[in-house]
């Protein structure tokens, strides 16, 4: 949208409306537009959805052009994340938005903190996600904004360098609005529950749904015990489910990203529909742990099923669940992968219980032998203890290699006793270049982390409360807040400014002129950041 162009568009507009529009500024409204490009969520649906297509096709040819997110159980933290992403590296570039179901649940619920078995309120994800894209378009509203001011003031001053440099700038402005790959857990009932989910969750802005292969009314957070996998033919419904929703919407290209939790999950709750020998039906029960009976042993209210011709009774649990065989998880991951790619999917997400580069990239390198351009979600997850899972992994690494360890207990390598060894550098650099070398080396596309925000809320809150509360009174606020958002130049030290104050402002010239009475001015009190 071209500045010049958008006022000389609506100053015809306006002369068509003869004397009765004379009041309306044609530039004020251009203003307006630029300020809200998005219209609805369906226009940032379709334009992230480009982007992130875009993106994709980047991996492909250069698997270092992987993309990063951070989850966000709220619109500010999405939109201050954004902003310090702009200040930091000028570009929104291969950077999106996580929202994580886990953080719906635990911060989002009117029911108050739940654990992440889809027991919230539905409706609460498409809200947030609307939520998240409000504050994400405000804050380019308010970065514009900012742009015009400049503006106005490099005309009174008849700097017409500035004033072609800010207008170029204008019309170069890089939205806020970024991808946001959104989680509709286990699609909160059956095929049709999760179309319905899907085109408000569409409807808000969300460009990529990722569901799981979990039973609904069982599901489990993927880094929980009791996790209960559904036959292949159940989920491919949801699968389609969710290209239906953005077909009809006219998302012609959005995103499903398809995770699998077989990793974890022992457990299925019911045993696959299987017409023939091969099938997707009698791969997924081949993975059953059952054994084989003669018809003599037959005991009541025994379920039986003929496998390769035999009569095999799978192991039934007291909860009437049946049991797969120990280890087949990676079997079962790589099978799943495989076929929600083959039915529609287009990223997928392996839930794994440790960030280990050669257990993703082996389980990757098989489902890559079958679809060569398979490409990985992976949950960089805080459920992980970092820190002693790459310590551990250096730590048996030299073993192998035959290095003396004999300085290191195994079991306690967390302890900060350790920080400051060999190891613990060597780690620590693993853990720095994890997303870069697992892109590289397992086909990671995307690395998120769900749940930081809500970590870094607690953490900031607990240092501010301990100072505050304590001997150091107000200068805890102070020094360990504003001071630091000041010489940080963080945006929301003018938090009247960050809520819309400004805008406001420049609304209620446009509507009244003169007559307007405004919050800035002499006795603002923000105007005491002005100057570092």
């Amino acid at each position: 949208m071209n500045y010049t162009s958008e006022i000389d568009t609506i100053a015809d507009l306006t002369r068509k409306h003869g004397a009765a529009w004379d009041a309306i500024n044609p530039e004020y409204v251009a203003r307006m537009r630029l300020q809200n490009r998005f219209r609805t969520g369906l226009d940032i649906a379709r334009y992230t959805a480009a982007i992130m297509r875009k993106d994709m096709d980047a991996y492909d040819r250069d698997p270092s052009k992987y993309t990063q997110s951070l989850g966000c159980w709220h619109g500010f933290i999405a939109q201050q994340k954004m902003i310090s992403i702009k200040k930091h590296f000028q570009s929104t570039e291969r950077r999106y938005l996580y929202l994580s179901g886990w953080m719906v649940a635990a911060l989002r619920s009117e029911f108050g903190p739940l654990p992440d078995q889809s027991m919230h309120e539905k409706t609460s994800v498409p809200a947030l996600i609307e939520e998240l894209y409000t504050f994400l378009r405000q804050a380019d509203a308010r970065e514009l904004g900012g742009m015009f001011k400049e503006l106005d003031e490099a005309k009174a001053s008849g700097d017409q360098i500035r004033e072609a440099q800010l207008r170029t700038s204008i019309d170069n402005h890089q939205t806020h609005v970024v991808p946001i790959i959104a989680d509709i857990d286990a699609g909160f009932g059956n095929a049709e529950a999760t179309y319905l989910l899907a085109k408000k969750m569409i409807e808000a802005g969300a460009c990529a749904l990722q569901i799981e292969n979990q039973v609904s009314d069982e599901k489990q957070c993927g880094h929980q015990d009791g996790k209960v996998t559904v036959p292949h033919e159940d989920f491919l419904a949801k699968i389609r489910a969710c290209r239906y929703a953005f077909l009809e919407l006219g998302v012609d290209d959005g995103i499903v990203v398809t995770r699998t939790d077989s990793l974890g999950a022992g457990l299925t709750k019911q045993i696959a529909v299987s017409h023939e020998p091969g099938d997707l039906g009698d791969q997924y029960n081949s993975f059953l742990d059952a054994e084989e009976i003669a018809l003599d042993e037959l005991q009541n209210g025994d379920v039986v099923i003929n496998q390769n011709g035999k009569m095999v009774r799978p192991k039934r649990l007291t909860s009437n669940l049946f049991q797969f065989r120990p280890g087949t998880g990676e079997a079962r991951c790589i099978l799943d992968s495989i076929t929600s790619l083959q039915n529609g999917a287009d990223l997928l997400w392996i839930e794994t219980e440790k960030p280990h580069i050669g257990q993703i990239g082996g389980m990757m390198n098989e489902v890559r032998k079958v679809i060569p351009n398979a490409k990985l979600v992976y949950n960089n997850s805080p459920s992980f203890n970092w820190t002693l899972n790459f310590r551990q992994q250096v730590y048996d690494a030299w073993s192998e290699e035959g290095r003396d360890v004999s300085a290191y207990d195994r079991g306690r390598l967390m302890s900060v006793d350790y920080d400051d060894t060999e190891l613990s550098i060597e780690a620590d650099e693993k853990i720095r270049t994890f997303q870069a070398d697992s892109s590289r080396e397992a086909g990671i596309f995307h690395h998120l982390i769900t749940l930081p925000t809500y970590h870094t809320a607690a953490l900031s809150t607990d240092n501010l409360s301990k100072e505050y509360f304590g001997d150091q009174g107000m200068l805890g606020y102070v020094a360990g807040v504003q001071r630091k958002e000041i010489r940080e130049k963080i945006a929301c030290v003018k938090h009247q400014n960050m809520a819309g104050s400004d805008i406001g402002d420049d609304h209620k010239e446009y509507f009244s002129g003169d007559a307007a009475l405004k919050a800035s001015g002499e006795d603002n009190t923000m105007g005491q950041f002005a100057a570092e």
